[in-house]
């Protein structure tokens, strides 16, 4: 039950701007699940959903990831949407976004299954990312940078 509550949870969530748990429990309800508000907080911790703005009226959740492609993911448009610009020195990039949103995208960040990326820490509107090497720098911040164009 838990497998097929959540998969719904998924299917909503990419289908809807879904801004409250109240709502989330709701259309889950419409589709024949049932769900307390402490079951989906653990629902929303284990799918590890994030919020982020939708730019107008408030926040609403995405998922912080998709499946990994060659070497690092696409990361959700939505989060590619909240980066200003990306630069590297040596093995270390640099992510600059909106006023706090970079933990939203370091999350999806940290979901990228890619050797290449050790690690990265966010703080208000900047991440730190810490690559391999300066080849990988330079590729990962390349494709971040084609993600933000399309």
């Amino acid at each position: 039950m838990k497998k097929e509550r959540q998969q719904k949870i998924r299917e909503i969530v990419e289908k809807y701007k879904i801004d409250t748990q109240d709502e989330l429990i709701k259309k889950l309800k419409e589709n024949g699940f049932s769900a307390t508000q402490a079951t989906m907080s653990r629902d929303i911790k284990e799918l590890k959903l994030t919020k982020i703005s939708d730019g107008v009226n408030g926040y609403y959740y995405v998922f912080p990831a998709a499946v990994a492609v060659n070497g690092i993911n696409n990361l959700n448009a939505n989060l590619t949407q909240l980066i200003i610009s990306v630069n590297y020195a040596q093995n270390i990039i640099v992510i600059k976004t909106h006023a706090g949103m970079a933990q939203a995208v370091a999350t999806g960040i940290d979901n990228i299954k890619s050797n290449d990326i050790l690690g990265c820490v966010a703080g208000d509107d900047t991440i730190f990312v810490v690559v391999s090497g300066n080849d990988a720098a330079q590729g990962i911040s390349a494709k971040i940078k084609t993600m933000m164009a399309n």
